[in-house]
């Protein structure tokens, strides 16, 4: 089974190529901002963030308000830090038992889909990387326009990733997501061709 790790900078249009991925027969994709939706639920979790972040906790309903959370994070790298710190671990753990599942299920092509791929130093993890990316001027208008973003916003969160050129540098593949839908799909299914036709690690 071949792993393949997806990543892109924010509103590069990684979501767009996981999909296609998803669409495809013999490739099985594991999402990252998925799992991490669903860990804010996990008991031990959500007893870490309480502890960390008690003002995010709603006592009446026994959950983590996410609002509540993102307003106390603000734009505080410190915190941001402090919350990947706890969320990391129980997403590898998730990744690591999908994976296995996968191998049980004959899977040919496994994808996880983690958009902090280099900077958590996921790419030791899976065989390949693939890194899909776009103009800026074209990523700067999906987040402001499409989005709603704000300048501030999105100079804090481009400050906490990798910069697009370096990781398209360390990437084995790169996927354009800003030249039409045709493109991108094309583009991946040469990748997966080129993958699948490797004799040593089929």
């Amino acid at each position: 089974m071949i792993i393949l790790g997806l990543t892109g900078s924010i509103g590069m249009g990684k979501t767009t190529a996981a999909n296609m991925l998803r669409a495809t027969k013999g490739v099985a994709v594991h999402c990252a901002d998925e799992t991490v939706r669903a860990l804010y639920d996990k008991p031990a979790v959500k007893g870490l963030i309480r502890t960390t972040f008690p003002e995010s906790y709603d006592r009446k309903h026994n959950r983590i308000d996410k609002n509540a959370l993102l307003e106390s994070l603000d734009y505080d790298h410190e915190k941001w830090d402090a919350l990947e710190d706890i969320l990391h671990p129980f997403v590898r753990e998730a990744q690591q038992k999908w994976l296995r599942l996968q191998h049980i299920s004959g899977t040919k092509l496994a994808v996880l889909d983690i958009p902090l791929l280099f900077e958590t130093g996921a790419q030791d993890r899976v065989n390949f990387t693939v890194v899909v990316t776009a103009p800026s001027w074209i990523q700067r208008r999906r987040l402001l326009q499409g989005r709603g973003m704000s300048e501030e916003g999105l100079a804090f969160r481009l400050a906490r990733q990798m910069p697009d050129a370096e990781k398209r540098a360390q990437a084995d593949f790169v996927i354009h997501s800003g030249l039409g839908l045709a493109r991108t799909r094309r583009e991946l299914a040469d990748m997966i061709r080129v993958l699948t036709s490797r004799e040593d690690i089929a």
